[in-house]
């Protein structure tokens, strides 16, 4: 029996159905870093979850999020934004607080207004400002693919762990 993978489309996914791919796939991306990434059950001082670098030096509070975006609820709490921009699939990872003070220098007047009335405000897409000020705080994904290829075994063979191979294809930078 063979195991045939689909690719889904990320788009049909629900909500909390994207939340979780995002966790998956930034985990992934952070553990070439050296960071290990644990989920919170719930929103912990404002974070989603936890990445701490295996040197054991560096633990950071993450929010995930779909896009860029600030909230009076983080200023203050050391928490990190992680979001991948829908428009080129790259991953950004800022403090919150930080890059706030940057960002609001180019707020428009309307943006400013949702913001001083106690709401957070997000950007659907980035501006030439945004991608400069973020470009420090990109986390560059090696672009690759894994895939994984079982040695067929003969009839009777036993399965051994050194019948599993990786190969992986080096596609080019991101």
């Amino acid at each position: 029996m063979s195991l045939k993978l689909h690719r889904i489309k990320y788009a049909e996914l629900s909500s909390r159905q994207k939340e979780n791919y995002n966790f998956q796939k930034i985990s992934g991306i952070l553990a070439d870093y050296g960071y290990q990434t644990i989920r919170l059950t719930d929103d912990w001082n404002g974070a989603d979850f936890i990445a701490q670098h295996v040197s054991g030096n560096v633990i950071l509070r993450i929010q995930l999020k779909g896009r860029m975006g600030f909230h009076h609820k983080y200023q203050g709490k050391d928490i990190w934004i992680c979001f991948r921009d829908q428009y080129t699939s790259r991953w950004f990872l800022y403090p919150h607080d930080n890059v706030f003070r940057m960002i609001k220098r180019f707020m428009t007047k309307r943006e400013s207004e949702v913001w001083r009335s106690g709401k957070g405000y997000s950007f659907p897409r980035l501006s030439e400002d945004h991608r400069r000020i973020l470009e420090p705080y990109r986390v560059r994904a090696e672009s690759r693919v894994s895939r994984f290829k079982l040695i067929k075994r003969r009839a009777g063979q036993r399965h051994k762990p050194a019948d599993i191979y990786s190969t992986v294809i080096v596609k080019g930078g991101s």
